[in-house]
């Protein structure tokens, strides 16, 4: 039996992480039954609940990753820049590169051999495959910081009218960050009401949940399918309910123990999202190269558990080791906090 204070403690922050288990699952769902369809030709069961998932899937990743910047956006710039923007960037660069030289073959059948490292330098200014989550990140906590000191409702407003204007450049910083924007500052500003209303639903009945979810769902599905989950306005609102849908199940889970591993999942996110593409397309080339498999859609349910399981295994297997670098900044690459000037003077003074 749960104490007061620990079912405090899981409404207000287990939730958090049963909901990016789900959501990184739903994303690794999405790129291997995108991989497994272009390799096979065919169109799998995943295709329509892929699409299903599409208003919510993204925006609730972003909605969360702010829900915590309030402890840290009115640190010093130099603090700030390290954990946000670094911390982020050193990654991406890190698995940009295994990415890229994992696909070179790809790349240079593609474009020849100066096409390909064109495109690994464009790399750093357009972010490559599904990393550029990872790379809007680092640029989203630098727009929140530059934003302070401005009105909440003109910077919410704002963001609300970049994603109704469904921006396309090509560029993929600029569209994604007119689409995305608007959640990863909604996750910030609107924390507290978040907290609130997860601390409020986990104290209603698990029938009362499920029944939200369930007429949520058909709603959703009805918007998509009948092709109005795109136009203008409604997909925000169906972002930020989407995202409230996912809050929900992630409340859900975190009554049974029956979700810990989706809770784990979202403990490890960031594991998961760098290398689940080296698992997932592995597992996808042995299963269609050796015909093991027929069932393209089993494929998917295979490949996908291969790119979810595969992160978590190999990060257990580096943490203690000089791969570790991996999946763990090294001391090197962060920025060292200046001592305050007195410190310095005394320093100075005692050599």
């Amino acid at each position: 039996m749960r104490t007061d204070n620990s079912q405090t403690a899981m409404s207000r922050i287990g939730w958090v992480d049963f909901s990016k288990g789900i959501c990184i699952i739903l994303v690794v769902l999405l790129n291997t039954t995108y991989g497994v369809e272009k390799a096979t030709g065919t169109v799998t069961l995943f295709n329509s609940f892929n699409d299903w998932a599409r208003p919510f899937r993204m925006p609730d990743f972003f909605f969360i990753a702010g829900l915590f910047l309030m402890r840290r956006i009115d640190r010093p710039w130099r603090s700030y820049l390290d954990t946000k923007v670094i911390h982020f960037a050193y990654f991406y660069i890190i698995w940009m590169t295994i990415w890229y030289v994992v696909r070179l073959p790809q790349y240079i059948e593609a474009g020849g051999l100066e096409g390909a490292l064109l495109l690994y330098l464009k790399s750093y200014v357009e972010p490559l495959g599904s990393l550029w989550f990872i790379y809007m990140l680092s640029v989203f906590f630098v727009a929140a910081k530059l934003t302070r000191p401005l009105p909440v409702w003109l910077v919410f407003g704002v963001g609300a009218l970049l994603h109704t204007l469904q921006i396309d450049t090509g560029s993929r910083v600029i569209d994604e960050f007119s689409s995305r924007f608007i959640y990863f500052y909604a996750g910030f500003v609107f924390a507290p009401y978040a907290f609130s209303i997860a601390q409020f639903m986990y104290k209603q009945k698990g029938a009362a949940l499920i029944t939200g979810l369930t007429i949520w769902a058909v709603l959703n599905a009805w918007l998509v399918f009948g092709h109005y989950a795109q136009l203008p306005g409604i997909s925000l609102i169906l972002g930020f309910i989407g995202t409230g849908a996912v809050v929900t199940s992630g409340v859900l889970l975190s009554k049974t123990r029956l979700g810990n591993p989706v809770r784990y999942l979202g403990e490890n996110t960031l594991v998961v999202f760098l290398s689940y593409f080296l698992f997932s397309v592995a597992a996808r080339i042995i299963l269609l190269k050796t015909g093991i498999v027929e069932d393209a859609s089993l494929v998917v349910v295979l490949a996908s558990f291969a790119g979810i399981i595969g992160p978590v295994i190999a990060h257990a297997l580096v943490r203690h080791t000089p791969l570790a670098f991996l999946y763990k900044r090294p001391d090197a690459f962060r920025l060292k906090q200046r001592q305050p000037y007195a410190l310095n003077r005394e320093k100075l003074s005692t050599d």
